[in-house]
C-alpha cells in the first residue's frame, strides 16, 4: 500500500508526492501540518521544510514519522513548482548529469528458497533487462523459513549465525552470482541481523564473488562497528535506508564507515535534502545508491535526484511482483525499461496517478485526499 500527498494551490496547479514507512503516524502529522501550509509561497520549498522541522524539534524534528510526513509534502511541492514553471524537477535541482538512471531489481530471493527456485527468479529478472539485482541473505528475510531452515535455525533473535546458516548464505550468493553471469552485478542484503565478527567473516568469504555490495550487516547507528567491518573486507559495505536527514548521515560519511550510502529519498527528507546527502558523500568518494520501495511516483521523484548528482551508482526497484506497477499511473507504461529510467522533459516529476486504480492501493484506513 502507498501513501501519496497532494498539494493544491489557488492558481489551479497541483503537485503529487509520496512518502514511505511513516505509517498512520505520518498520515496524522500531514493532516496536522495542513493548516500551517495554507497561504505560504509553494516555491519556497527548503524554507517551508526547515521552518516546520525546526519548530517541531521537540516533537521528532530529526527523524521518524515527522520527517517522513514532511518528505511527502516536500516532494509534492517540487512537483508543483516544476509544473508551474513548465520544467522537469531535475532542471530545478541544477540540471542532470545523465539522461538515464540505472535501476537494480530487488528480488524475492532469500535462504529460505530452494536454490533452483532462486535461479528461476534471477532468470526472470534478467529477461526484463536489468543489469543489476539484489538478494536477501539473512535467514528470516520475509518469513521464508521453510522446514529445512527451521530444522537448523533455533533462535531468530541471536545475531550470531551458526555454521549451517553461514554456509547457506555463502552458497546462496555463489548460486545467484553464477546464475546472473559475469556482466550482471549482484548486491546482497542482511537487514542488520548479524553481529560484528559474523559480519566480517561473511564479508570476507564473499570477497571472491566481487559483489556490488553487502547491505547493512549490522545496525547502522553503531558507526564505529560499521567502520570496523568496512575496513576488514574488500566486499563493499552499504547502509543508510533507516537514517534521516543529512544530520543522520554525517558520521557515517565523515568516518567513512561504509563504502556506499543508500538513503530512502521518499522517507528521510526528500529531494533537496538527499542531494545534500549525496554531495556530502561525494567529498569522500562514496557512491550514492538510494533505497526505494515506492510506487512509480516516489520512484520517479527519486530518479530526478539521481540524475542530478555525479556520484550516483544505482537506484532500487522493489516491486517485481506488483501487477499494478504500470496501471497505477495515467501514462500506462513502465517507467523502467531495460533496467533504466529515462528522464523526460515533462514538467514536475513527470507522472500522474490514475486515481481510479490508485484508490485500490492507498494506505489502509485513509480517505482519498480529504
Amino acid at each position: 500500500m502507498h501513501l501519496w500527498v497532494r498539494v493544491e494551490t489557488d492558481a489551479g496547479v497541483t503537485g503529487i508526492g509520496e512518502c514511505v514507512h511513516g505509517g498512520h503516524a505520518s498520515i496524522a502529522l500531514i493532516k496536522e501540518l495542513e493548516p500551517r501550509l495554507v497561504g505560504l509561497d509553494p516555491f519556497a520549498i527548503d524554507k517551508i521544510f526547515e521552518d516546520i522541522r525546526r519548530s517541531l524539534v521537540f516533537e521528532g524534528g530529526f527523524a521518524g514519522a515527522l520527517i517522513t510526513a514532511l518528505t511527502g509534502i516536500e516532494i509534492a511541492l517540487w512537483d508543483l513548482k516544476g509544473k508551474a514553471l513548465n520544467v522537469p524537477v531535475y532542471e530545478l535541482l541544477g540540471g542532470k548529469f545523465r539522461d538515464k538512471v540505472r535501476v537494480y531489481a530487488d528480488c524475492e530471493v532469500s535462504p529460505g528458497l530452494n536454490l533452483d527456485e532462486a535461479k528461476r527468479v534471477v532468470d526472470e529478472v534478467l529477461e526484463r533487462g536489468f543489469t543489476a539485482l539484489k538478494i536477501d541473505l539473512d535467514i528470516f528475510a520475509y518469513g521464508h523459513t521453510g522446514s529445512e531452515t527451521e530444522h537448523y535455525v533455533k533462535d531468530k533473535f541471536n545475531m550470531t549465525p551458526n555454521r549451517w546458516e553461514h554456509e547457506r548464505m555463502v552458497k546462496l550468493a555463489e548460486t545467484v552470482v553464477a546464475a546472473a553471469g559475469p556482466e550482471i552485478e549482484v548486491a546482497t542484503d542482511l537487514h542488520t541481523l548479524l553481529d560484528k565478527h559474523s559480519a566480517i567473516r561473511l564479508a570476507r568469504d564473499l570477497e571472491p564473488l566481487k559483489l556490488m555490495w553487502l547491505e547493512e550487516p549490522v545496525p547502522p547507528e553503531n558507526i564505529d562497528t560499521m567502520r570496523e567491518i568496512t575496513a576488514a573486507t574488500s566486499t563493499p559495505i552499504c547502509a543508510g535506508e533507516n537514517l534521516y536527514l543529512r544530520h543522520g548521515f554525517r558520521d557515517l560519511i565523515e568516518k567513512q564507515a561504509v563504502d556506499i550510502i543508500m538513503p530512502d529519498i521518499p522517507k528521510c527528507g526528500g529531494l533537496s535534502e538527499c542531494r545534500k546527502v549525496a554531495n556530502m558523500a561525494e567529498i569522500y568518494s562514496i557512491p550514492f545508491a538510494p533505497h526505494n520501495v515506492s510506487s512509480p511516483i516516489g520512484t520517479m521523484a527519486s530518479a530526478h535526484v539521481c540524475a542530478t548528482v555525479p556520484n550516483f551508482l544505482v537506484l532500487e526497484f522493489h516491486w517485481t511482483k506488483r501487477d499494478y506497477w504500470t496501471t497505477i499511473i495515467q501514462e500506462k507504461t513502465d517507467i523502467i525499461r531495460d533496467g533504466h529510467i529515462e528522464m523526460t522533459d515533462r514538467p514536475g516529476i513527470g507522472l500522474e496517478l490514475d486515481e481510479e486504480v490508485a484508490r485500490q492501493h492507498q494506505y489502509p484506513g485513509t480517505t482519498w485526499f480529504e
